[in-house]
């Protein structure tokens, strides 16, 4: 099975992640995308009682889709979501053809260095880079690429939705129906997510 994985903290999940995925399957080949949020991410501030909203979340934005599926590998885990430890974990569990694809924004890959085991993590994984703005730094891609950071860019124009942006919309109020998936739109409701 060729196998890409979408890893992040999708608090909450929306369109513009969906999308990326399904032109990432499409264009690249893959039989199934895998969906894996962080239970603990190392890098960014969480509230870990949130945790488990952020996953349910995920599953129900993925029920249409047949090739996309949510993996809660690193809350079984339970410590701090190691992307290294979670490939590992991946190549034992499924049978893979080729490397494990690796879905990223151009943010989130320029910082790869600071990652835990990156020397090693680099070799496990086909890097899919996607815009994360208007502007890549092409000279900072061209450095990684020399450091042995493989990667491909995906031809996806940039979909200027973030996570923090629908967050903060729903704190002021304002409506976000048309930047994440209908159910969980009503997931966030039903619980009053993201509220002050």
């Amino acid at each position: 099975m060729k196998l890409c994985v979408f890893q992040g903290t999708f608090n909450p999940i929306h369109n513009a992640h969906l999308n990326v995925a399904d032109y990432v399957r499409r264009n690249f080949g893959y039989d199934k995308i895998l969906f894996i949020p962080a239970f603990k991410p190392p890098h960014k501030d969480f509230d870990e009682k949130f945790s488990p909203h952020r996953l349910e979340m995920v599953k129900l934005a993925l029920e249409k889709y047949s090739n996309f599926d949510v993996s809660d590998i690193e809350f079984n885990r339970n410590g701090i979501s190691y992307t290294y430890l979670t490939i590992l974990e991946l190549y034992k569990t499924y049978n893979i053809d080729g490397k494990i694809g690796f879905i990223i924004g151009t943010d989130a890959f320029i910082g790869l260095p600071e990652w835990y085991e990156t020397d090693k993590l680099k070799h496990l994984v086909d890097f899919i880079l996607f815009k994360r703005c208007n502007v890549v730094n092409k000279n900072s891609l061209a450095l990684l690429s020399e450091r042995g950071y493989k990667f491909n860019m995906a031809d996806l124009d940039f979909l200027n939705i973030s996570s923090t942006e629908i967050r903060e919309k729903i704190q002021s109020g304002k409506s976000v129906t048309d930047l994440v998936p209908q159910k969980v739109m009503e997931y966030i409701e039903k619980n009053e997510l993201y509220r002050k």
